[in-house]
């Protein structure tokens, strides 16, 4: 029984010592395998840089270490004394000028490359909003939101998380493999920033101005990145994923995105019926909505969201509610919606108006109510 007992113990004390080896194991500390040659030319840098930076530390410190053990007191070595040393001196300032020289070449060609925004094969513009990011197609005249697609289940530690928590999408970014994609990235609130470490891209995105940058993917398949800028209390949720097609798949998607322009294009003086307006707004609220509202409309108290069943503002005048969702409340806890369209937006508060055992009086709002309300 004490041999059964102590070789028990063995064997914790054996994989408690190899359990750090296997955490250890599964951390990634250099950079994402490359997917563009952008991505490559940084990473072909930074090794260069990281190895002109170890023969310098291995020729200091070796150096300082050999000068402190050979003309140590211990073994009768007197220090020489020596001062304003010219021979010295010259070579100490020419060596690491030199060095500097040998460095700032290589980073600025990288630098001017990546800022290299000529001749692209297609522009998108990019918006970031709190806390979602807009594609606008221009070559082809159409766009769309790419908010988290995560459920709020998983983010409230309600359901499993599966292997992208926190960077999946609803709409990822589409583009060709082998294309120069030139971006034109912009904010419509606040300070973010567009990240895809994998294609080598990185650039603010600020209001009122408009940056550009570019990549271009060189493999076919998915990859993922997050707003690198601290953006307000959703910017954890605010994910970039880019799906590569082959030129050919490009263009058939290029192809469906235009046929759903054209079916969507309605006019906003239309009278649409209820049914529709709460089909449609059912997917507008659960995509922009519900992530702070619950698609069960009771609110996240932590978050600020207040629950929409009988709430006095989606049971009030229609007006207000449509006021409160163009324009925001509650220095920005409520954020702006009007980059919405006039149908998504009636569609939306008619969904509210009527879901949830609501009954608001005033239980359908026209497109052409929240055009007239726009400011």
């Amino acid at each position: 029984m004490g041999f059964a007992l102590r070789r028990c113990g063995s064997i914790a004390v054996a994989c408690s010592l190899l359990a750090p080896v296997t955490a250890f194991a599964a951390w990634e500390w250099n950079f994402q395998p490359p997917a563009s040659p952008m991505a490559q030319e940084i990473i072909d840098l930074h090794g260069l840089i990281f190895w002109i930076c170890v023969v310098i530390f291995v020729g200091v410190f070796g150096t300082m270490f050999y000068s402190l053990f050979k003309h140590r007191k211990s073994v009768g070595h007197e220090a020489v004394q020596f001062h304003e040393n010219t021979t010295v001196e010259i070579v100490w300032t020419i060596i690491p000028f030199l060095i500097l020289l040998f460095m700032a070449y290589p980073a600025t060609k990288t630098i001017l490359a990546a800022h290299d925004t000529s001749a692209p094969d297609m522009t998108i513009k990019i918006t970031g909003y709190q806390w979602k990011w807009g594609y606008d197609y221009l070559q082809d005249g159409f766009g769309y939101y790419s908010a988290l697609a995560t459920p709020l289940a998983q983010i409230e530690n309600r359901a499993p998380k599966n292997e992208h928590y926190l960077l999946e999408v609803d709409n990822p970014l589409v583009v060709p493999v082998d294309a120069k994609v030139r971006l034109l990235i912009t904010a419509n609130d606040v300070i973010h920033a567009w990240w895809v470490p994998a294609l080598g891209v990185k650039q603010d995105a600020i209001p009122g101005f408009v940056r550009d940058t570019w990549f271009r993917a060189d493999k076919v398949g998915t990859y993922r990145g997050q707003c690198a800028e601290l953006c307000g209390k959703e910017h954890a949720y605010m994910p970039i994923v880019i799906e590569v097609k082959s030129k050919e798949d490009f263009a058939r998607w290029s192809g469906e995105q235009k046929q759903k322009l054209t079916a969507a294009a309605d006019d906003p003086n239309k009278v649409w019926e209820l049914k529709a307006l709460v089909t449609h707004g059912e997917q507008v609220f659960n995509t922009n909505c519900a992530a702070c509202h619950q698609a069960s409309g009771t609110g996240n108290a932590a978050l600020g969201a207040p629950a929409l069943v009988a709430d006095k503002v989606v049971m009030g005048p229609k007006q207000h509610q449509i006021d409160v969702v163009l324009n925001g409340q509650n220095n920005g806890k409520m954020p702006p919606w009007k980059h919405l369209s006039d149908v998504d937006i009636a569609s939306v508060v008619s969904y509210t108006r009527n879901a949830w055992g609501n009954k608001a009086s005033e239980n359908v709002v026209q497109p052409s109510e929240v055009k007239a309300e726009r400011k």
